[in-house]
């Protein structure tokens, strides 16, 4: 743009709101445009700004931007318009040295609703202005803070956003309330349940599996996320219904929100973060070879390896030994070998009908039993909490008595644990409390599996064929290149299945227990 630098009524234009959600920006323009033609000013630019509160305008982009707007052209005395003197500087330190740089660039400040005054009594009512803008700003802070807090206290979330997988709604009342954002929720939700039960062994799977979700927010165009934000997931406080802000002095506390995890779920996730550090997954799975990792060499035990060979006319898929002091180093196995060995393997863990209904039976057997202890286990947790809220008590107490910061410290980390024991012992209490639910609908998904592993492997999908390795065998396969697989090592439901279909159940014979009669006897 041209510039006359000699015209005396070159204008531009200030904006600000104190947030991105706030609507006004327009509005403001609008005026200040009305201004400046009554004035019969030519605008020659708006700057906008949206930066909550006070502080240095400096972080403003909009200011920053019309600071150097004027630095280039120095020579011209520009009008500069604002809708109001609250749009200008809420802190009076800020103000003052945005005032001294205006005056150093030779621009005019003019107000719609205030009257610059270039007098001692004109800046002593623009400082007291300013200083009253300031109090209210700070007033105003320190409400919503306190609002803030007693709504953290009733276990309200009050945070600008929350995690992935929740979402904020309006409620009666005006406020907003925490819930599931589907099918987030259910994505987060199946992550952390995985990495607790072992699914996943590794916080690399748990990675892994959200970057195969279509609907999880991705970091990079590839379809990857970031490391850290698995490590953030497993450790948020809100996906296992608490809410916390230790900044404003408010303790983990049970939240009015639902859990995505259960309480205990999230202590066994704790529990694994904080122990036994487990290998990466690998990231050379592929599913080409859905047996990698899960077999071994039956001579030296160690891992087979997979890849693919270049043949005269195609390529050759195959498992082979890479440990050179085996006997087995180098020998190739075909994968349609291996792979139709193992399937004969699965087929034959299916249990024949008249076991699958003796294992029924004695599913609703221990149900039952357990139905019994349940009862038992709610009395012995409302004992617990009684017993922890004692222990609370007498911290407390001792915490108020004790002169010792490091003793203080120490009084409140162990007060804060015991409050954490005692909202997921009220959390298994309510559980054990509730009416439980039909046997049959609860143990349909794992009776499926047990009755044929095989048809969930045959599926053809990689994630599940993982699975059935997974939840079948407790070790890998040892296999032979000659005889093939050995007895597999399976998990204790395949286990005691087997057990029961090798023992050997006779009727008691005639002699052994009691002395026979001789013939002919009689009473």
């Amino acid at each position: 743009m041209t510039l006359d630098l000699h015209d005396n009524k070159l204008a531009v234009i200030y904006c600000r709101v104190s947030s991105k959600s706030q609507t006004g920006l327009g509005s403001q323009e609008h005026r200040c445009r009305q201004y400046a033609e009554a004035k019969d000013y030519k605008v020659v630019g708006t700057f906008f700004d949206d930066v909550t509160g006070g502080g240095d305008f400096i972080k403003r982009k909009g200011m920053v931007d019309l600071l150097a707007f004027l630095d280039k052209h120095i020579e011209t005395n520009f009008i500069v318009i604002f809708d109001d003197l609250k749009r200008y500087a809420r802190d009076v330190e800020f103000h003052l040295k945005l005032r001294r740089l205006m005056a150093e660039r030779g621009a005019v400040r003019e107000c719609l609703n205030y009257n610059f005054e270039d007098t001692p009594e004109g800046k002593f009512n623009e400082i007291i202005n300013a200083a009253v803008g300031e109090l209210d700003r700070q007033q105003t802070a320190r409400q919503n803070k306190q609002k803030s807090i007693a709504r953290l206290e009733q276990g309200y979330a009050v945070f600008n956003s929350v995690p992935i997988g929740y979402k904020y709604v309006k409620v009666k009342g005006g406020n907003s309330e925490v819930v599931r954002k589907e099918p987030l929720a259910s994505i987060v939700q199946e992550a952390m349940e995985g990495f607790a039960t072992g699914r996943f062994a590794s916080q690399v799977e748990v990675k892994r599996f959200l970057e195969s979700q279509p609907e999880f927010p991705k970091h990079f165009a590839d379809g990857t996320i970031r490391q850290q934000k698995v490590v953030d997931m497993l450790q948020q406080h809100m996906y296992a219904g608490y809410i916390d802000a230790p900044k404003w002095g408010v303790s983990l506390r049970d939240a009015k929100h639902e859990g995505l995890v259960s309480k205990a779920t999230f202590e066994v996730i704790k529990q694994r973060l904080a122990g036994t550090r487990y290998a990466p997954a690998r990231t050379d799975q592929h599913e080409d070879f859905p047996l990698r990792g899960a077999v071994a060499c039956g001579c030296c035990e160690k891992p087979l390896r997979s890849g693919w060979s270049k043949g005269r006319n195609r390529k050759h898929a195959y498992y082979l030994c890479h440990t050179k002091s085996c006997d087995m180093y180098g020998k190739s196995i075909r994968r349609a070998d291996i792979e139709g060995r193992f399937e004969e393997l699965l087929a034959s863990l299916q249990p024949n009908e008249s076991l699958f209904k003796v294992a029924i039976a004695m599913f609703h057997d221990y149900w039952n039993q357990m139905q019994e202890k349940m009862i038992a286990r709610t009395q012995t947790a409302k004992q617990e909490i009684k017993k922890t809220e004692e222990q609370i008590e007498q911290l407390i107490s001792r915490t108020m008595e004790a002169g010792n910061a490091r003793v203080i410290a120490a009084y409140e980390k162990r007060i804060d644990e015991l409050e954490r024991k005692k909202l997921v012992l009220a959390e298994n209490a309510a559980k054990m409390a509730q009416p439980r639910a039909n046997l049959n609908e609860m143990i349909e998904p794992s009776l499926v599996f047990l009755a044929n592993p095989h048809k969930i492997w045959a599926s053809g999908r990689f994630e599940l064929k993982r699975m059935v390795l997974k939840l079948t065998f407790s070790e890998p396969l040892l296999y032979c290149r000659e005889t093939g697989y050995r007895t597999p090592k399976t998990t204790l439901p395949f286990k005691v299945l087997s057990d029961f279909c090798t023992s050997k159940c006779r009727m008691v014979p005639p002699v052994g227990i009691e002395p026979t009669l001789p013939e002919g006897t009689g009473f």
